[in-house]
């Protein structure tokens, strides 16, 4: 992902104390700016180079006969697009654009293009985002990562243990809601242990090892929250896109479950997180690091940190239960064909969003044991729910769609054709690395919903399972280690100013060697029984 999906970053009031109107003054107008740096100030440039670019495809391309809403489709891509790269609106309005150009392009109907924007899938994120927004609330996060911390830092300090406990209950957290505010729940809990060390009292070379660990605990923090989200389908954007877009262009086939893509992204994960630990070791731990921090930090200082937030109170073993019990309902609710799961009891009309909105609601109801009348949460305390998230899943669904009902797929698949008889394993790695590219410079998700498209057709085109090319897509996709750009946690990295884009470079780049080749060696093997891709689609 890119910095545009961190709304809830950047503060939602206005200035009070700035006039609501402009104050002119002679010196102010003889210094006004030229209207040309007015217009790239106010990124009008950018603005308007969506709908030019969608007035020039609609002018110049031609698809032949019968195609005029496949060339619309692709008009209307490009204008979508150049707003999500060049950040010409917010991206929750770039989001929203398909609601409006779809009808007036003659895409698709306004219930239809509409109705992309709320389905299962979408109210699974809805969910999990309040659940997360109610273990930041209670700090359960904290208690939980001072937990592990202590029990790994060791006495005397362990640097790779106390890498370890860090980057895995980032891992873990990572897995159960999103990466973004994973990522900015995880990174003070990271700092807060990184200001213990000394700034600039301390010997040139025990200084030197402070900075490279600190280093270590910044990278550790971004990437494992990245891989953490890798496992589940509720820990990224892309994971949901390759779900939904699977539902959409082969709605005969069975679905992806929570389960079962756990099945297959947990071992994923676990390679690259192992990669990961090893990789910053290797790179940032030496045999002097231990002395170096055992001055300044050790077991105490955290359990001391830890008493300072005292027991737990009745609300936060209530958000850890409803949590709990609905990490068992997404595990439960397909199982085999043997052992079907819970859903067989509701005729397969429950999906994995509706229990996670069911489990969301019981935060409204259960009492805090706080306050009288008081509940665990209450909508006030969802205000930083990242909207802008999930608008731009219902934009990638509603592209989907709309590539599938203008015949844009059937175009593509035809323009593809040459590639029938390559080996898919191949061209697999292949996909993964087109994908990882992409997503350096633009977001995750929006790299996904670009390129899955794309490689479902060729799938077909070239007679291989489609997820032998979507699930690179979509994991390809999550690779993005090499600068602070390709995602809004690299960004959170990147802004504590302890690492730079060397380090993002020199530590990413042999993540993202593993991922592709750990992925190269699982899908065919792991993924085709998890999958089924064995079968004819």
């Amino acid at each position: 992902m890119d910095p545009r999906c961190s709304g809830h970053w950047e503060s939602s009031s206005e200035d009070v104390t700035r006039p609501l109107l402009p104050l002119h003054d002679d010196g102010a107008r003889s210094s006004s700016c030229s209207p040309f740096r007015s217009a790239l100030a106010n990124k009008y440039l950018s603005i308007a180079a969506g709908p030019l670019a969608a007035a020039l495809i609609c002018a110049l391309v031609d698809l032949g006969a019968g195609h005029t809403a496949a060339r619309n489709m692709l008009g209307v891509l490009a204008w979508v697009f150049i707003w999500w790269i060049t950040d010409a609106v917010p991206l929750a309005v770039a989001s929203m654009a398909p609601l409006f150009l779809f009808p007036v392009f003659g895409v698709s109907s306004a219930d239809a293009v509409a109705k992309a924007y709320m389905d299962d899938v979408i109210s699974l994120v809805l969910g999990s985002f309040i659940l997360a927004l109610a273990i930041e609330h209670y700090n359960i996060h904290r208690r939980l990562a001072l937990n592990i911390t202590s029990l790994f830092c060791g006495d005397p300090v362990k640097p790779a243990l106390l890498l370890l406990g860090i980057c895995g209950t980032t891992f873990f957290i990572s897995m159960w809601i999103h990466n973004t505010p994973c990522t900015v729940m995880m990174m003070p809990v990271a700092t807060g242990i990184l200001q213990r060390l000394p700034a600039g009292e301390a010997t040139a070379a025990d200084a030197r090892e402070v900075r490279r660990f600190s280093k270590a605990v910044v990278l550790g923090v971004v990437y494992a929250s990245a891989i953490g989200g890798m496992a589940t389908l509720t820990g990224t954007g892309a994971n949901i896109i390759l779900v939904g877009m699977w539902s959409t262009y082969f709605p005969e086939q069975d679905p992806i479950t929570f389960s079962s893509w756990m099945s297959f992204g947990l071992p994923m994960a676990l390679v690259l997180f192992a990669a990961l630990w090893a990789t910053l070791c290797l790179m940032y731990c030496s045999k002097n690091t231990g002395r170096a921090l055992s001055a300044y930090l050790d077991r105490t200082h955290l359990r001391r940190e830890l008493s300072l937030l005292g027991p737990m109170a009745f609300a936060e073993k209530m958000v850890l239960a409803v949590f709990g019990g609905l990490i068992v309902l997404w595990m439960t609710r397909s199982l085999t064909d043997d052992i079907p799961g819970w859903s067989v009891l509701f005729h397969g009309n429950v999906g994995d969003g509706t229990v996670t909105i069911m489990m969301a609601t019981l935060l409204f109801i259960i009492p805090s044991g706080k306050n009288d009348g008081e509940k665990l949460m209450d909508w006030g305390k969802c205000r930083k729910l990242q909207w802008n998230i999930i608008l731009l899943l219902g934009a990638g669904f509603a592209i989907a769609d709309g590539f599938q009902n203008s015949g844009l797929t059937d175009i593509l698949s035809e323009g593809l054709g040459f590639l029938r008889g390559a080996p898919a394993l191949v061209i697999a790695p292949v996909a993964c690395i087109f994908s990882g590219l992409i997503t350096e410079f633009t977001s995750d998700d929006a790299t996904t919903t670009l390129v899955l498209p794309l490689l479902a057709e060729l799938g077909k085109t070239i007679g291989v399972h489609p997820l032998l090319l979507m699930v690179p897509g979509a994991v390809g996709a999550q690779l993005s280690y090499l600068l602070p750009t390709g995602s809004p946690g690299n960004v959170v990295g990147f802004s504590t100013g302890y690492i730079t884009i060397k380090d993002m470079v020199v530590t990413g780049m042999p993540l993202k060697i593993v991922g592709v080749a750990a992925l190269t060696v699982l899908l065919p093997t792991l993924g085709s029984a998890v999958f089924g891709m064995d079968q004819k689609v």
